[in-house]
C-alpha cells in the first residue's frame, strides 16, 4: 500500500517511456481498523486539501482528482479520457504512481482510489417508521460548497430538502454549464438527478465534486 503524499523532488526527474492503459480493476485492501464511510471521507479529503501544497503541478493533482473519482464510479472511459487529456504517463496502468509529461513522480495513497475491503456503512437499520420525524426536511439554505473538475470551487444557495437535478439548473444558470454535461459525486456515489441532498447525508462543510464532461452523453 502506497500512502505517500508527495511526488518525487523535482530534482529526480525520471524519464518514463512505458505507459500501459487504466486498469479497471479497482485495489482491495484493508485498512489497520474498521473504516466508516465518514472517516475513509475525511481521509481523502486531508490528501487532496494537502498533496497540490507539495511538490507538483496543481493541475496534474486535480486531472487525478477527477480520474480517481470516475474509475470508482465505474465510469472507466471518463477516467482513461482524464488521464490522457492530462498527459499523464502510467507505467504500471494505475493511479498509484504516476507521471506528468515533465517526469515529475505522483502517488496516490490506495484509500483514495477504492474504499477498504472492512468500511463500515453508516446507514440506520432503523424502521423510517418508527421515527416520529417528518419525511420532509425543513426548508433551511446554506451554502454548498461545489468543486468542478476543472478545479474551480464556487457556492451554490441550496437547502437538504433540494434534489441534485435543481441545483444542476442552478450550477448551469451560474456557470454556462449544461445539466447534461455535469456529474455531481459525493463521497466517490454518483448522485442522480432525483437524489435529495438529505439522503446523501451531507454536511454543510463538506464538498460535492463535479465532473464536467464536455462530451454529450451517449443514450
Amino acid at each position: 500500500t502506497i500512502m505517500s503524499l508527495r511526488p518525487m523532488s523535482l530534482k529526480t526527474i525520471t524519464v518514463v517511456s512505458r505507459n500501459e492503459p487504466l486498469k479497471k480493476d479497482k485495489p482491495k485492501w484493508k485498512s489497520d481498523y474498521p473504516m466508516t464511510e465518514g472517516q475513509l471521507r475525511s481521509k481523502r479529503d486531508e490528501f487532496w486539501d494537502t498533496a497540490p501544497a507539495f511538490e507538483g503541478r496543481k493541475e496534474i493533482w486535480d486531472a487525478l482528482k477527477a480520474a480517481a473519482v470516475a474509475l470508482e464510479c465505474n465510469d472507466h472511459e471518463l477516467a482513461q479520457a482524464i488521464v490522457d487529456g492530462a498527459s499523464i504517463t502510467l507505467p504500471h496502468g494505475s493511479l498509484t504512481e504516476c507521471y506528468d509529461e515533465l517526469g515529475n513522480r505522483y502517488q496516490l495513497p490506495v484509500y483514495c482510489l477504492a474504499p477498504p475491503v472492512n468500511l463500515i456503512s453508516e446507514r440506520s437499520d432503523e424502521d423510517p417508521s418508527d421515527s416520529p420525524e417528518p419525511t420532509a426536511a425543513p426548508k433551511k439554505e446554506f451554502q454548498l460548497k461545489v468543486r468542478l473538475s476543472t478545479g474551480k470551487d464556487l457556492r451554490l444557495s441550496a437547502s437538504m430538502a433540494d434534489p441534485i437535478g435543481l441545483l444542476k439548473k442552478q450550477l448551469q444558470a451560474q456557470e454556462d454549464i449544461d445539466t447534461a454535461h455535469q456529474r455531481w459525486f459525493f463521497s466517490g456515489k454518483l448522485l442522480t438527478d432525483k437524489t435529495r441532498l438529505q439522503d446523501t447525508k451531507i454536511q454543510k462543510d463538506f464538498v460535492i465534486q463535479v465532473i464536467v464532461n464536455p462530451q454529450a452523453p451517449i443514450n
